[in-house]
């Protein structure tokens, strides 16, 4: 059945750079992030029901469904659609967890987004991005669905159309829990705030690439490696690390010469994401 239906793209994000401003007396941390969004992700296919249900057909490994954002994002949608209004859901995974590439909160976000249009519940994308702070913090950066500056806890946006670059995106196998990280005593959390008209990725930095690398040594080295042939940083609280290159044919040259212990692909920004793009197409036809 699911070959039948329509794929909706769940894109990868980089956070071209992540600084901690402060943390909040509710607990968590004002930051400022540049948010690039990335042509390559995870897809979801969705088949509307008329019994109530949300099924995930497609379960992840050592995730119970009901912890799963992708059905957590159905549920929270769930009061806007018709009565009996459910869904079908399959997940084709590409992204891997924990990497800090945004793969769990794209995949809310691609929910929220695609089944606000085959629900018709007309919420306008800013309802949908208040929805979507509810499951995290990454969530509606996916949903506002352009590459933007961040800020407050994430749920600020500047829209910020950067040149789209090519990034060799690294995964170590390393899972890391963000939780974990922004609890650390030892994370840096009092960097001067920025204009984000006065963003350089030379001039910037990722607060928690320090932290994590000092715990998590096998991160620490493919970073090593991976700036002996490009500029190249953490993203999120890690663990995949990026380099930036200029054309695709340097990129894809890198990965092929990337240690066998480590994953990665090539994918290039862009400024608006696939599932937006996809979503306009569909309301055209």
């Amino acid at each position: 059945m699911a070959s039948e239906l329509t794929w909706w793209p769940s894109v990868a994000k980089l956070n071209l750079f992540l600084h901690i401003t402060g943390k909040r007396p509710d607990g968590y941390h004002n930051l400022q992030s540049l948010f690039q969004l990335l042509d390559h992700g995870d897809r979801l296919a969705f088949e509307p029901t008329e019994n109530g249900k949300i099924q995930l057909m497609t379960p992840l490994q050592g995730v119970a469904d009901e912890d799963n954002l992708i059905v957590k994002a159905a549920k929270i949608l769930q009061p806007f659609a018709s009565p009996h209004a459910g869904c079908k859901i399959w997940l084709d995974k590409q992204l891997p967890m924990g990497g800090g590439i945004g793969g769990g909160s794209s995949n809310a976000a691609t929910t929220l987004v695609v089944l606000n249009h085959l629900w018709q519940c007309n919420l306008a994308l800013e309802s949908l991005e208040k929805l979507g702070l509810q499951l995290g913090a990454d969530v509606p950066v996916f949903v506002h669905g352009r590459t933007t500056f961040a800020s407050g806890v994430g749920e600020q946006f500047v829209d910020a159309p950067q040149p789209q670059h090519w990034f060799l995106v690294a995964s170590p196998g390393v899972h890391i829990a963000t939780a974990d990280i922004f609890r650390h005593p030892e994370l840096p959390r009092q960097t001067p705030v920025m204009h984000w008209q006065d963003y350089h990725f030379d001039s910037t930095s990722n607060d928690c690439q320090e932290l994590v690398c000092r715990y998590h040594p096998k991160v620490a080295k493919l970073l090593h490696w991976l700036l002996e042939y490009a500029p190249s940083r953490m993203t999120g609280t890690g663990s995949c690390v990026f380099a930036v290159f200029a054309d695709q044919s340097q990129a894809v040259k890198v990965l092929e010469a990337m240690p066998d212990e480590f994953m990665g692909f090539v994918a290039q920004g862009v400024n608006i994401s696939p599932l937006h793009s996809q979503l306009e197409q569909c309301k055209t036809d």
